[in-house]
């Protein structure tokens, strides 16, 4: 015990900064339990569009997108969906939608705006198309 002592007060800098990392790091984790907003695998991806019609929504670059997508995606621009312009699926308010982008980082912002604007079962796919193609899953390309 004497030994940390010892190390955090010859290292005040490096112990604030492991005391800040720890705080991130629990808060983002209340903050992922306690969000409206769930985070799926590939595998719960498919049971969800499988069992209950979910609708993959694809943020990615339109040249992106057309080299590759899962299929039955909807592609919204992520200009449009950054200006929260989202009457291309204003349908599926009710329905299940799964965001999808390139690692899993973007599509968090555009469900929380999702969510805002009244669509009631937002997800996101945990590590993106990348998650989907390293689990070997298949992909379509064209529009």
């Amino acid at each position: 015990m004497e030994q940390y002592i010892e190390f955090i007060t010859n290292n005040i800098g490096l112990s604030l900064i492991w005391v800040g990392i720890a705080v991130m790091l629990i808060m983002s984790w209340f903050k992922s339990k306690f969000s409206p907003i769930k985070q799926v695998n590939p595998q719960q991806l498919t049971m969800a569009v499988n069992r209950e019609n979910a609708v993959i929504l694809d943020i990615r670059a339109q040249a992106d997108f057309n080299k590759g997508h899962i299929a039955n995606s909807v592609h919204l621009a992520s200009e449009k969906a950054k200006q929260k312009e989202f009457s291309t699926i204003e349908k599926h308010k009710n329905d299940p939608i799964i965001v999808v982008c390139v690692t899993g980082m973007t599509a968090s912002g555009v469900a929380d705006s999702l969510f805002k604007a009244g669509f009631t079962q937002v997800s996101t796919l945990t590590g993106g198309i990348g998650a989907w193609q390293g689990a070997g899953l298949p992909m379509t390309s064209g529009k």
